[in-house]
């Protein structure tokens, strides 16, 4: 399936709950900010999160009157029938008819994959530009990746996940010449620093030099990504008091820098970085 115009950004991990939703939404949210034209396809139908994060979050702007940027958002179901062949037919044209729907009028194309291997999750990887994997910091987490020599000397073999990736890399290469820039994100990060901190940031430097992919700097762990959930709001939001039971906290300020430093850390297309939101929130007019 070939194709140009957006750049697709996705956010892929076969290990469940390590914070590829909240993530990707952050993302999409972040470039939305930033001026740039953004779609976004939940490909997971069973858990459906970042469907669920689009859902609450019209749902809030409509009832607080809030003019919120969100984008336009494709959820994608899976085929039940008899046959893996026509069930996988059908997935693929429901995806490739929500990429030709806006790959040619956005800027950016965010898709969130589910915790595990199905048709949707390969076809999503393969048209990926850049590959954003989130892993918890937990060197437990690390092995969806490699298994890892215990005697700490790097990773002795890839994972299901990782040779996923690799064919995924070698078909789009093969489609249309372009390769897959694979970015490894540590998500949850201690706010305490820990002997296992550091092993898992070395091991996972191990892992990316093995399978030629980067390592950006991580998400720490904090509450506010999980009171937001409800509402569908971002640390990017103008937060009000009333949200978030007082002023803008520097645990809220530091977690938008660090998504802003997870972005320039990809790499990606954009445009220069407009100044700070605004701290108030913003109302639609009578």
């Amino acid at each position: 399936m070939g194709r140009q115009g957006a750049h697709v950004i996705v956010v892929g991990n076969e290990k469940g709950g390590s914070g590829k939703s909240t993530t990707a939404f952050h993302l999409a949210i972040y470039l939305s900010y930033q001026g740039h034209r953004v779609a976004t396809i939940d490909a997971d139908s069973r858990q459906q999160t970042f469907t669920h994060y689009v859902r609450n979050r019209r749902s809030w702007a409509k009832e607080k009157g809030l003019a919120l940027p969100t984008p336009r958002h494709f959820h994608l179901p899976s085929a039940w029938g008899d046959s893996v062949k026509e069930n996988q037919k059908a997935e693929f044209d429901v995806f490739r008819r929500s990429v030709s729907e806006v790959e040619d009028s956005v800027d950016f194309l965010v898709i969130d994959t589910p915790g595990f291997d199905t048709n949707l999750t390969r076809l999503a990887h393969c048209m990926a530009d850049t590959l954003l994997t989130p892993v918890n910091d937990s060197l437990i987490d690390l092995n969806v990746l490699a298994r890892i020599d215990p005697s700490g000397d790097g990773p002795v073999e890839a994972s299901h996940y990782s040779r996923l990736v690799q064919r995924a890399r070698a078909e789009r290469l093969n489609m249309d010449g372009k390769t897959i820039d694979w970015v490894l994100v540590r998500n949850r990060i201690s706010m305490l620093a820990s002997r296992n901190a550091k092993q898992v940031h070395a091991t996972l430097e191990r892992i990316a030099e093995r399978f030629g992919c980067r390592v950006a700097d991580g998400i720490a762990e904090r509450m506010i990504f999980r009171s937001l959930f409800a509402t569908g709001m971002t640390v990017f939001d103008p937060l009000d008091g009333d949200l978030m039971g007082g002023p803008s906290s520097v645990s809220h300020i530091t977690a938008r820098n660090e998504y802003r430093d997870l972005v320039a850390a990809m790499h990606l297309p954009i445009i220069k970085p407009k100044a700070d939101l605004p701290v108030e929130p913003l109302r639609l007019s009578a």
